[in-house]
């Protein structure tokens, strides 16, 4: 007898008593299989008569398919086909805490149809992949409730439907474990809903019935509850249409009789008291995964290396698998299961599933995304004003005014500013006649008028920026023209760049006007307190006058050109939090480094150091506070980035790769390696180099939005991170939520989900703006 039949033998004495035990809790659970042996003409097998003793072994050579069945020296029993070291073909394995899969394996790994039961009662019987629940099967609970339908790595994901223990049901979509897109539940007293899910909650457009009387309510849903436009319906034709709101003072709405004359003795908030009782059950939790069981093989007779645990999925067992270790909160077999795991748990799953395939250990289940390239170099943007421009003339009057202005004002003194330098009332005419006055320049252009709105505010912003005058006149009244971009944006205003690119000049409506002076006081005290803050730079508030038949009035504010850096921009985003029209609508051929892009255009999440994630929170907290004080809304994050390391073919590299010979610098802009960034970072007193959203360093990971998910504003992480230098600012902050914007939304929300629209009430915008910057901007552990 060789030395390793000997083991087998030693170890069959120590373990036959559990093991004969866990083969008769397995055989109840799936039923005996026949074991039909084969042997060579040089093979050995043991008789009847020391079964009791021995078990049947094989010394068939190593790539040979046979018939085995082994007790194996942990005391896990195996019987079934085997293929060199492992389990191959049919075959049931039963580990000695009463697990048991019998079906397919492919070279140690439960592969095709299969079942997989638990001590508890609990069965899982369907496909699986590389040792996960994956493909088509149902899951049978301890309990009762059971789940029929599409699984993905251990997860629901698909169509499928779920009976639970206490009587509900759900039939629809799941994604990632969880109710998503469309589907209808059905509770025990018969009463259902049917329409959209979000995350596991009913949430979207859809309709409940009440069994009791045949009530109904049509509309948009958020979190469970009536949000937005909706309609209750009686079962007399009667009706209620209106907005619907947790908060009372929100709410409001008209009655509809059915013909019947009569006061309507009934409150709105009684639906959100009704449907308080209706509960989506979470269901139970699924035990000990499959995927986390592992098994006890011997390797072959012909090799002499120390026997190896595997995991199911055929990873050896030297590391790779302690995160699903630490996933023992799925070990209990109460408490919701994979199926419904809570966020924390999805996050390391999800984690643990990208470290696996980008080790190459599992096959992917999302497609490979596309190396990334560097976008191609736009040109320099806007059109020179050159003589027989449409806008020369104004920009003469234009150069002329702030030249005038600037030029003549005393230096600040203070910073401290009495109340009626604020006043709207404050401003300053000046004619500019061609042939010059005593104040004035003689000038080529028609006669003109300046006005100078609030000078002394926006004399002592240029100087609470830093903004010194002689350069400031030079930017913009040097010899050098104008630039102006090639279309107005969305609003009809024109923009105009300085050549040196630091200012920017906006054309502005008299709405627009009167917001700004309006919100003055408070943008100037908000600025003075916070250093760091991220809304956009004001500098200058001025109008033209053209006198003569026109008469024209042209208003324009002087702002900082958020993008003026040493870094080349090669991507630029403008995010508010909204997804209706939130997407460019160029081709892909036709998007260059200017282009900027939108909210569902978006590929990253932002990982920013420790302490500067910290002061981002803050002063983005602040920034929203004192907007929303303010009654603005339709604001958005203006972001640049500038990737610091690419190939000479343009494809970016991944932090941790290794740059090939070639590597591409731009050698225009600065260099920091990751120790100096840490150390930067690390120093405060050293942080006068970089600013909150100006020229900061960070890492950019790579994300990919599911195909089946249509406006998923943050994608799923990928794991690819970039080394980039981050420029972002607030903008678009002079739209207050008027008659207009109020219009806008209520048209739209008949049309659409009233949270996908940019025009909603600026308390509601804040907090939705900030829930989507904090997805997108993370702190970078």
């Amino acid at each position: 007898m060789s030395k390793e039949q000997s083991c087998v033998l030693k170890a069959w004495e120590v373990t036959m008593r559990k093991t004969q035990q866990a083969k008769k809790r397995a055989n109840s659970i799936f039923g005996t299989v026949p074991v039909a042996l084969q042997t060579d003409d040089d093979a050995t097998t043991t008789t009847e008569e020391n079964d009791d003793h021995e078990s049947s072994t094989n010394t068939s050579s190593v790539g040979e398919l046979y018939q085995e069945e082994r007790v194996l020296p942990n005391g896990d029993y195996y019987t079934g086909q085997w293929y060199d070291s492992f389990p191959h073909g049919h075959g049931k394995y039963l580990w000695t805490d009463g697990c048991m899969y019998i079906g397919e394996w492919y070279n140690g790994k439960t592969m095709g149809k299969g079942k997989f039961g638990w001590p508890s009662g609990a069965m899982y019987e369907g496909e699986f992949k590389s040792g996960y629940m994956d493909g088509t099967g149902t899951y049978t609970g301890p309990s009762g409730d059971t789940y029929k339908g599409q699984w993905v790595m251990n997860l629901k994901h698909g169509r499928g439907i779920k009976s639970f223990a206490n009587g509900d049901v759900y039939d629809g979509e799941w994604r990632r474990g969880l109710q998503e897109a469309q589907g209808k539940y059905r509770w025990r007293d018969g009463s259902y809903y049917i329409g959209e899910w979000k995350n596991g909650t009913i949430s979207g457009k859809g309709t409940f019935v009440w069994s009791t009387d045949g009530d109904r309510y049509d509309g948009f849903w958020d979190d469970g509850f009536p949000t937005g436009n909706g309609t209750f319906k009686w079962d007399d034709g009667s009706f209620y249409v209106g907005h619907w709101s947790k908060d009372p003072e929100e709410m409001n709405g008209t009655y509809y009789p059915s013909g019947k004359e009569g006061a309507l003795d009934w409150d709105p908030k009684d639906v959100f008291d009704n449907l308080s009782e209706y509960k989506i059950c979470s269901g139970e939790r699924v035990p000990v995964l499959p995927s986390q069981k592992k098994l006890s093989v011997w390797n072959s007779s012909k090799r002499v290396e120390k026997p190896r645990r595997i995991s199911v999925d055929g990873r050896v067992s030297v590391g790779l698998d302690r995160a699903f270790e630490k996933m023992n909160m799925w070990g209990s077999e109460s408490g919701e299961g994979a199926a419904d795991i809570d966020s924390t748990t999805r996050r390391d799953l999800d984690a643990e599933i990208m470290r696996l395939e980008a080790e190459g250990l599992i096959q992917s289940l999302r497609p490979s995304p596309v190396p990334m390239r560097l976008p191609k170099a736009g040109k320099k943007q806007g059109e020179t004003i050159s003589k027989g421009h449409r806008n020369y003339e104004l920009m003469l009057n234009l150069q002329l005014g702030i030249r005038h202005a600037v030029g003549k004002q005393a230096q600040v003194v203070s910073l401290d500013l009495k109340h009626s330098a604020f006043d709207p009332k404050e401003k300053l005419w000046t004619r500019f006649p061609p042939e010059g006055t005593k104040y004035t320049p003689p000038h080529q252009s028609s006669e003109f008028k300046w006005k100078d709105y609030c000078p002394l505010v926006f004399r002592s912003l240029r100087k609470l920026f830093k903004v010194d005058p002689a350069d400031y006149m030079l930017s913009i009244c040097g010899n050098d023209a104008l630039r102006e971009l090639s279309s107005p944006g969305k609003s009809g205003s024109f923009f105009y760049l300085t050549n040196d690119d630091r200012y920017m000049i906006k054309t502005m409506k008299k709405s627009e006007t009167k917001v700004l002076l309006r919100m003055l006081a408070a943008y100037y005290n908000h600025v003075r307190a916070f250093e760091n803050t991220l809304v956009i730079r004001f500098y200058g508030l001025h109008c033209v006058k053209l006198t003569g038949t026109i008469q024209k009035k042209v208003r324009f504010v002087i702002m900082g050109n958020l993008f003026c850096s040493e870094y080349s921009i090669h991507r630029r985003f403008d995010l508010k939090g909204s997804s209706l029209g939130r997407t460019t609508d160029k081709p892909e051929s036709e998007i260059n480094s200017n282009t900027i892009l939108k909210d569902l255009d978006l590929n990253f999440i932002f990982r920013l150091q420790k302490a500067w994630f910290q002061e981002f929170i803050r002063q983005v907290d602040k920034d929203c506070e004192f907007l929303e004080q303010e009654r603005i809304m339709d604001y958005s994050l203006l972001v640049g980035i500038h990737f610091r390391e690419a190939s000479v073919a343009g494809e970016l590299i991944p932090s941790g790769a290794r740059t090939p010979i070639g590597e591409f610098e731009d050698e225009t802009a600065p260099r920091l390696s990751r120790v100096d960034v840490d150390q930067l970072l690390s120093d405060p007193t050293r942080w006068a180099s970089i600013r909150l959203g100006g020229n900061m360093p960070a890492r950019a990971e790579r994300t990919m939005r599911r195909s089946d998910c249509e406006f998923q504003l943050v994608g799923e992480p990928t794991g690819e991170y970039y080394e980039v230098v981050m420029i972002f600012g607030i903008i678009d902050i002079l739209q207050d939520y008027d008659i207009s914007k109020k219009l806008e939304h209520a048209y739209k929300s008949i049309q659409y989900d009233p949270t996908s629209i940019s025009a909603v009430d600026p308390r509601l915008y804040s907090r939705r703006f900030r829930d989507f910057i904090f997805k997108v901007f993370t702190e970078d552990d």
